[in-house]
Protein backbone atom coordinates (compact mmCIF):
# COMPACT_ATOMS: atom_id res chain seq x y z
CA UNK A 1 0.00 0.00 0.00
CA UNK A 2 1.36 3.40 -0.62
CA UNK A 3 1.81 6.18 1.64
CA UNK A 4 -0.98 8.02 2.18
CA UNK A 5 -0.88 11.82 1.56
CA UNK A 6 -1.72 13.79 5.05
CA UNK A 7 -3.24 16.50 2.74
CA UNK A 8 -5.95 14.54 1.23
CA UNK A 9 -8.78 13.91 3.15
CA UNK A 10 -10.59 10.39 3.65
CA UNK A 11 -13.75 11.25 2.11
CA UNK A 12 -14.67 14.38 -0.27
CA UNK A 13 -17.83 16.00 -0.52
CA UNK A 14 -18.90 18.02 -3.25
CA UNK A 15 -21.84 19.64 -3.78
CA UNK A 16 -24.02 16.15 -3.49
CA UNK A 17 -27.82 17.07 -4.13
CA UNK A 18 -30.94 14.80 -4.31
CA UNK A 19 -34.37 15.93 -5.92
CA UNK A 20 -37.46 13.66 -5.36
CA UNK A 21 -39.92 15.05 -7.92
CA UNK A 22 -40.25 18.64 -7.19
CA UNK A 23 -38.66 18.09 -3.60
CA UNK A 24 -35.24 19.11 -2.96
CA UNK A 25 -34.28 16.31 -0.38
CA UNK A 26 -30.64 17.59 -0.47
CA UNK A 27 -28.95 20.72 -1.70
CA UNK A 28 -25.36 21.56 -1.81
CA UNK A 29 -23.50 19.05 1.01
CA UNK A 30 -20.13 19.91 0.97
CA UNK A 31 -17.63 18.64 3.60
CA UNK A 32 -14.03 16.87 4.15
CA UNK A 33 -13.96 14.10 6.44
CA UNK A 34 -10.18 13.18 8.01
CA UNK A 35 -8.98 9.28 8.87
CA UNK A 36 -9.74 8.99 12.76
CA UNK A 37 -12.82 11.67 12.76
CA UNK A 38 -15.88 11.51 14.17
CA UNK A 39 -18.85 13.54 11.77
CA UNK A 40 -22.28 13.85 13.36
CA UNK A 41 -24.92 14.82 10.81
CA UNK A 42 -27.52 16.63 13.34
CA UNK A 43 -31.45 17.69 12.33
CA UNK A 44 -35.25 17.31 12.90
CA UNK A 45 -36.80 14.09 10.79
CA UNK A 46 -36.72 15.28 6.67
CA UNK A 47 -33.99 17.69 7.36
CA UNK A 48 -32.16 15.80 4.69
CA UNK A 49 -29.33 14.04 6.93
CA UNK A 50 -30.80 10.42 6.02
CA UNK A 51 -29.82 11.13 2.18
CA UNK A 52 -26.81 12.51 2.69
CA UNK A 53 -25.52 9.13 4.45
CA UNK A 54 -27.25 7.26 1.49
CA UNK A 55 -25.55 9.57 -0.88
CA UNK A 56 -22.28 9.41 0.59
CA UNK A 57 -22.48 6.00 1.20
CA UNK A 58 -23.08 5.03 -2.48
CA UNK A 59 -26.49 3.28 -1.02
CA UNK A 60 -28.65 5.96 -3.14
CA UNK A 61 -26.95 8.11 -6.21
CA UNK A 62 -26.84 11.69 -6.04
CA UNK A 63 -28.44 13.95 -8.74
CA UNK A 64 -25.91 16.14 -8.54
CA UNK A 65 -21.88 16.59 -7.01
CA UNK A 66 -19.34 14.48 -6.34
CA UNK A 67 -18.29 11.74 -3.59
CA UNK A 68 -14.44 10.69 -3.44
CA UNK A 69 -12.85 8.06 -1.27
CA UNK A 70 -8.97 7.79 -0.45
CA UNK A 71 -7.96 4.65 -1.43
CA UNK A 72 -5.33 2.61 -0.29
CA UNK A 73 -3.27 3.59 -3.45
CA UNK A 74 -3.31 6.99 -1.66
CA UNK A 75 -5.76 8.40 -5.02
CA UNK A 76 -8.86 9.72 -4.80
CA UNK A 77 -11.44 7.98 -6.65
CA UNK A 78 -14.85 9.07 -7.29
CA UNK A 79 -16.90 6.99 -5.50
CA UNK A 80 -20.19 6.97 -8.39
CA UNK A 81 -17.03 6.36 -11.11
CA UNK A 82 -16.73 2.67 -9.71
CA UNK A 83 -18.32 -0.18 -11.26
CA UNK A 84 -21.01 -1.81 -8.79
CA UNK A 85 -18.51 -4.94 -8.04
CA UNK A 86 -15.90 -2.18 -6.97
CA UNK A 87 -18.67 -0.57 -4.43
CA UNK A 88 -19.85 -4.30 -3.39
CA UNK A 89 -16.00 -4.57 -2.33
CA UNK A 90 -15.54 -1.29 -0.65
CA UNK A 91 -18.54 -1.88 1.36
CA UNK A 92 -17.39 -4.94 2.39
CA UNK A 93 -13.92 -3.89 3.19
CA UNK A 94 -12.67 -0.27 3.87
CA UNK A 95 -16.02 0.64 4.59
CA UNK A 96 -19.05 -0.11 7.40
CA UNK A 97 -22.85 0.73 7.65
CA UNK A 98 -24.46 0.50 11.14
CA UNK A 99 -28.19 0.59 10.44
CA UNK A 100 -30.85 2.28 13.11
CA UNK A 101 -33.09 -0.85 12.83
CA UNK A 102 -30.32 -3.55 13.36
CA UNK A 103 -32.77 -6.09 11.71
CA UNK A 104 -31.46 -4.44 8.33
CA UNK A 105 -28.04 -4.97 8.95
CA UNK A 106 -28.09 -8.45 10.36
CA UNK A 107 -28.70 -11.82 8.75
CA UNK A 108 -31.68 -12.57 11.46
CA UNK A 109 -32.17 -16.40 11.10
CA UNK A 110 -28.37 -17.28 11.48
CA UNK A 111 -25.60 -17.74 14.06
CA UNK A 112 -23.89 -14.42 15.63
CA UNK A 113 -20.74 -15.85 14.76
CA UNK A 114 -21.84 -16.22 11.28
CA UNK A 115 -22.95 -12.86 11.13
CA UNK A 116 -19.62 -11.91 12.29
CA UNK A 117 -17.63 -14.12 9.81
CA UNK A 118 -19.39 -13.60 7.01
CA UNK A 119 -17.48 -10.55 5.67
CA UNK A 120 -14.24 -12.51 6.45
CA UNK A 121 -15.41 -15.15 4.36
CA UNK A 122 -16.29 -12.37 1.43
CA UNK A 123 -12.24 -11.41 1.53
CA UNK A 124 -11.76 -15.36 1.08
CA UNK A 125 -11.32 -16.93 4.79
CA UNK A 126 -12.34 -20.31 4.53
CA UNK A 127 -10.58 -21.92 7.77
CA UNK A 128 -13.39 -22.78 10.02
CA UNK A 129 -11.40 -22.71 13.25
CA UNK A 130 -10.02 -18.85 12.24
CA UNK A 131 -13.45 -17.56 11.59
CA UNK A 132 -14.93 -18.94 14.81
CA UNK A 133 -11.98 -17.30 16.52
CA UNK A 134 -12.27 -13.88 15.02
CA UNK A 135 -16.18 -14.42 15.50
CA UNK A 136 -15.73 -15.03 19.22
CA UNK A 137 -13.57 -12.28 20.01
CA UNK A 138 -15.38 -9.84 18.45
CA UNK A 139 -18.40 -11.06 20.33
CA UNK A 140 -16.48 -10.37 23.50
CA UNK A 141 -15.15 -6.89 22.29
CA UNK A 142 -18.92 -5.93 21.65
CA UNK A 143 -19.66 -7.28 24.78
CA UNK A 144 -21.25 -10.28 24.19
CA UNK A 145 -20.71 -13.35 26.02
CA UNK A 146 -18.74 -15.69 23.60
CA UNK A 147 -21.62 -19.17 24.81
CA UNK A 148 -23.82 -16.96 22.78
CA UNK A 149 -22.11 -17.99 19.71
CA UNK A 150 -24.48 -20.06 17.76
CA UNK A 151 -27.15 -17.88 18.54
CA UNK A 152 -29.76 -16.25 15.85
CA UNK A 153 -29.79 -12.22 16.93
CA UNK A 154 -33.79 -13.26 16.40
CA UNK A 155 -32.87 -14.37 21.06
CA UNK A 156 -31.08 -10.76 21.44
CA UNK A 157 -32.03 -7.50 22.68
CA UNK A 158 -32.23 -4.50 20.87
CA UNK A 159 -28.61 -3.34 22.71
CA UNK A 160 -26.99 -6.87 21.68
CA UNK A 161 -28.36 -6.50 17.85
CA UNK A 162 -26.77 -3.35 17.54
CA UNK A 163 -23.53 -4.75 19.40
CA UNK A 164 -23.97 -7.72 16.88
CA UNK A 165 -24.39 -5.45 14.20
CA UNK A 166 -21.10 -3.49 15.30
CA UNK A 167 -19.21 -6.55 15.35
CA UNK A 168 -20.28 -7.17 11.96
CA UNK A 169 -19.11 -4.10 10.45
CA UNK A 170 -15.53 -3.30 12.35
CA UNK A 171 -14.27 -7.20 11.88
CA UNK A 172 -12.92 -6.49 8.53
CA UNK A 173 -10.77 -3.20 10.29
CA UNK A 174 -12.84 -0.98 7.22
CA UNK A 175 -11.15 3.15 7.56
CA UNK A 176 -15.01 4.45 7.28
CA UNK A 177 -18.12 3.61 8.97
CA UNK A 178 -21.29 5.27 8.39
CA UNK A 179 -24.27 5.02 11.33
CA UNK A 180 -27.50 5.64 11.12
CA UNK A 181 -29.53 6.64 14.27
CA UNK A 182 -27.35 3.17 15.80
CA UNK A 183 -28.97 4.29 19.52
CA UNK A 184 -32.45 5.47 18.43
CA UNK A 185 -35.32 3.08 19.96
CA UNK A 186 -33.21 1.70 22.73
CA UNK A 187 -34.09 2.47 26.34
CA UNK A 188 -31.39 5.12 27.98
CA UNK A 189 -29.37 2.74 29.97
CA UNK A 190 -28.56 0.91 27.09
CA UNK A 191 -28.25 3.62 24.84
CA UNK A 192 -25.33 4.96 27.37
CA UNK A 193 -23.97 1.57 27.16
CA UNK A 194 -23.66 1.63 23.80
CA UNK A 195 -22.31 5.33 22.84
CA UNK A 196 -19.36 4.20 25.20
CA UNK A 197 -18.66 0.98 23.52
CA UNK A 198 -19.09 2.81 20.19
CA UNK A 199 -16.33 5.87 21.50
CA UNK A 200 -13.95 3.02 23.18
CA UNK A 201 -13.63 1.42 19.03
CA UNK A 202 -13.61 4.52 17.55
CA UNK A 203 -10.87 5.66 19.62
CA UNK A 204 -9.00 2.23 19.86
CA UNK A 205 -9.20 1.55 15.94
CA UNK A 206 -8.68 5.18 14.97
CA UNK A 207 -12.05 4.86 12.86
CA UNK A 208 -13.49 7.60 10.55
CA UNK A 209 -17.36 7.93 11.50
CA UNK A 210 -20.11 9.69 10.00
CA UNK A 211 -22.64 9.29 12.54
CA UNK A 212 -26.52 10.40 11.62
CA UNK A 213 -28.54 11.63 14.79
CA UNK A 214 -31.16 13.87 16.27
CA UNK A 215 -30.00 13.41 19.56
CA UNK A 216 -27.38 16.23 20.35
CA UNK A 217 -25.88 14.52 23.80
CA UNK A 218 -24.31 11.56 20.93
CA UNK A 219 -23.01 14.08 19.03
CA UNK A 220 -21.64 15.64 21.84
CA UNK A 221 -20.03 12.90 23.70
CA UNK A 222 -18.80 10.91 20.28
CA UNK A 223 -18.09 13.72 17.39
CA UNK A 224 -15.00 15.50 16.63
CA UNK A 225 -17.19 18.07 14.33
CA UNK A 226 -20.63 18.24 13.77
CA UNK A 227 -22.71 19.50 10.78
CA UNK A 228 -26.41 20.70 11.39
CA UNK A 229 -28.75 20.26 8.48
CA UNK A 230 -32.45 22.01 7.74
CA UNK A 231 -34.83 21.69 4.73
CA UNK A 232 -31.84 19.29 2.99
CA UNK A 233 -29.03 22.34 3.59
CA UNK A 234 -26.16 22.87 5.80
CA UNK A 235 -26.51 25.66 7.97
CA UNK A 236 -23.89 25.28 10.55
CA UNK A 237 -21.00 23.34 10.78
CA UNK A 238 -17.97 23.32 12.88
CA UNK A 239 -16.10 22.28 16.13
CA UNK A 240 -19.01 19.80 18.07
CA UNK A 241 -18.53 22.00 21.11
CA UNK A 242 -18.13 24.96 19.94
CA UNK A 243 -21.17 24.43 17.51
CA UNK A 244 -22.98 23.56 20.71
CA UNK A 245 -21.59 26.10 23.27
CA UNK A 246 -22.10 29.04 21.06
CA UNK A 247 -24.40 28.43 17.99
CA UNK A 248 -24.65 30.77 14.99
CA UNK A 249 -27.44 29.97 13.13
CA UNK A 250 -31.12 30.26 14.58
CA UNK A 251 -32.04 26.79 13.80
CA UNK A 252 -29.41 25.69 15.54
CA UNK A 253 -29.68 27.80 18.61
CA UNK A 254 -33.51 26.58 18.56
CA UNK A 255 -32.00 23.44 18.65
CA UNK A 256 -29.89 23.46 21.38
CA UNK A 257 -31.93 25.84 23.35
CA UNK A 258 -34.80 22.82 22.75
CA UNK A 259 -32.48 20.26 24.65
CA UNK A 260 -31.47 22.90 27.55
CA UNK A 261 -35.56 23.73 28.23
CA UNK A 262 -36.44 21.73 31.97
Amino acid sequence: MSALDPSLPLLRVRSVGKRYGDRIALQEASFDLWPGEVMAVVGESGSGKTTLLNAIAARNRPDSGVVEFLGRDGRLQDVYAMTQAQQRLLARTDWGFVHQNSADGLRMDVSAGANVGERLMGLGERHYGRLRQTAEEWLQRVEIDASRIDDTPRTFSGGMRQRLQIARNLVTRPRLVFMDEPTSGLDVSVQARLLDLLRQLTRQMQLAVVIVTHDLAVARLLAHRMMVMQQGRVVEAGLTDQVLDDPQHPYTQLLVSSVLQP
